[in-house]
């Protein structure tokens, strides 16, 4: 709940103390930052009639309506916003802005501010996209920056390491935390991305980030993707990570307009586990399970359908109507899932993903590793034995695979899950006090006395939900550490190939330059 409680908080501090009908404000980062927190009827319930974009505002008079504006303190807004204070359209003006405002960016919109419309002006430190309660992205445009070499270093990657310094802070300012920071030593731009986070927290702004001491401080730890390019390529069989895969998950969104004849209500659907007690339930579990699961709930649904056809008195037809609410909204909970599983069925068995996937499995945890990445020598090259810190396929060798990942496969399902990802290594190895200083080196000063009881775990490149479920299992052993993970982006293996030829592409154009 950590993640996404604070970002309720906040925006629900935003919206309560402004009474009246309200119009929401936002630019194209912050309206997926409130829309994974907040539902649109929960927005209506907080006289919120009006929800735009910052950028394609209309042009009309609105004077009965309060402005809260919630946005980046980027400089595009903040032009933005000195524009549309010049010429103001509503009647107050309450801003927000995400993350920490300089004092450069306030004499701008103070200037603007000519008639004094300006009502309020507050940092609230929500600037990343709290998609479960230990799971954050960045939603970056520029996440094929991490994967250029070196010598290519393009102004946007400046861009991408400022956004993922700008996330990093405004979680521990939400959660009220100051770290120690390490990074991955074969990393440059996890290093870069460290440094710059310690400089914010510890030298630039270090009275924001004086929160009360606890006995041992919060651990955030930076690493590289390609630590760990596999996972992101692997077919999945558990019910998140699976839909990403074949269909696709944006901000908690799946569109299903594309899969067939799938009903009007049903062509864009929520998967959050703050909204719905099935999936809440079922997101990790495995593929055979679900459809069991689903089952029962389709059972379930069609014995209270079949109870709602015997109404034959008033009291009956009263009852009826007190559980209309709760009944359609079952029915509609029934359909979404349904209609979901019977989807990726359908594309398992176009695309025959059992086998595909079994052979997988066998690359990934028994061995013929080389074979398989010779066709993607740009990969190798990015993600290789050099780029990497952690064991992934065990004493360095692909042949010992299946001895050393043995003990990490206890309690697996079949054949279609074998695999685990690195992070599953990493975070025993925190748990257990073992991660390498020489691989994995503290910034500055700042040393961990003891085991940390939270760790932050920031994966420059992106995550994936695979990984997400391996931390929320492993903050579900009460080991005394609790982990959260966030990272630039969610992968499924279309958008890590998607950066991987962007990267290359990049790679070639200067290197004929």
């Amino acid at each position: 709940m950590v993640l996404i409680s604070a970002a309720r908080d906040y925006v629900g501090r935003m919206l309560q103390d402004i009474s009246g009908m309200k119009v929401l404000i936002l630019d194209n980062q912050t309206v997926s930052i409130v829309s994974v927190v907040y539902s649109q009827s929960e927005l209506l319930q907080k006289e919120v009639f009006l929800v735009e974009l910052v950028d394609s505002m209309p042009k009309e008079s609105m004077a009965h309506l309060k402005a809260v504006y919630f946005l980046r303190p980027t400089l595009e807004n903040i032009k933005h916003l000195r524009s549309q204070l010049a010429r103001p359209r509503f009647g107050e003006y309450h801003l927000f802005f995400s993350n920490i405002v300089y004092h450069p960016q306030l004499q701008i919109l103070a200037d603007s501010d000519e008639q004094e419309v300006v009502q309020q002006v507050q940092e609230f430190y929500l600037d990343f996209v709290a998609i479960d309660p230990y799971h954050f992205t960045l939603n970056s445009h520029l996440n094929h920056m991490y994967m250029l070499p070196a010598v290519v270093d393009p102004p946007s990657s400046q861009t991408f390491c400022e956004r993922a310094v700008d996330g990093i802070s405004a979680v521990f300012l939400a959660l009220k935390r100051r770290p120690v920071i390490r990074y991955q030593r074969t990393s440059d731009i996890a290093k870069t991305i460290a440094q710059e986070a310690a400089r914010v927290m510890y030298e630039k702004e270090p009275g924001l980030f004086d929160f009360r001491r606890t006995e041992f401080s919060p651990l955030l730890l930076i690493i590289d993707r390609r630590d760990d390019p596999v996972t992101p390529l692997l077919n999945q069989w558990t019910y998140q990570a699976m839909v990403h895969e074949l269909i696709g998950i944006q901000d908690n969104k799946v569109d299903l307009r594309n899969t067939g004849k799938v009903q009007k209500d049903q062509q864009e659907v929520v998967l959050s586990s703050e909204q719905d007690a099935f999936f809440k339930a079922n997101m990790y579990e495995n593929f055979g399970d679900l459809g069991m699961n689903i089952k029962r709930m389709v059972d379930e649904f069609q014995q209270l359908a079949k109870s709602n056809q015997n109404i034959q008195t008033v009291e009956d037809m009263a009852k009826f109507v007190d559980n209309y609410p709760e009944y359609r909204k079952m029915h509609g909970n029934v359909s979404k899932h349904v209609t979901m599983v019977t989807e990726m069925s359908r594309i398992v068995d176009e695309r025959k993903l059992m086998l595909v996937s079994q052979t997988e499995q066998e690359l990934a945890c028994n061995g013929g590793q080389v074979a398989a990445f010779e066709v993607v020598q740009f990969l190798l090259k990015q993600a290789g034995v050099d780029k990497r810190t952690g064991d992934l396929y065990g004493n360095r060798n692909f042949l010992n695979i299946a001895r050393n990942m043995a003990r990490g496969l206890k309690g697996v399902e079949n054949v279609y899950t074998q695999h685990q990802p690195l992070l599953f290594q990493t975070m025993e190895s925190i748990t257990k006090w073992r991660l390498k200083d020489v691989d994995y080196p503290f910034v500055g000063n700042h040393f961990q006395q003891g085991r940390p009881q939270e760790v932050v775990i920031f994966i420059v490149g992106g995550t994936t939900y695979e990984e997400a479920r391996s931390v929320a299992l492993q903050n579900a052993t009460n080991s005394g550490t609790r982990f959260i993970l966030g990272g630039s982006v969610v992968l499924n293996s279309k958008r890590f190939l998607r950066d991987l030829e962007e990267a290359q592409r990049i790679s070639r154009s200067s290197s004929t330059v």
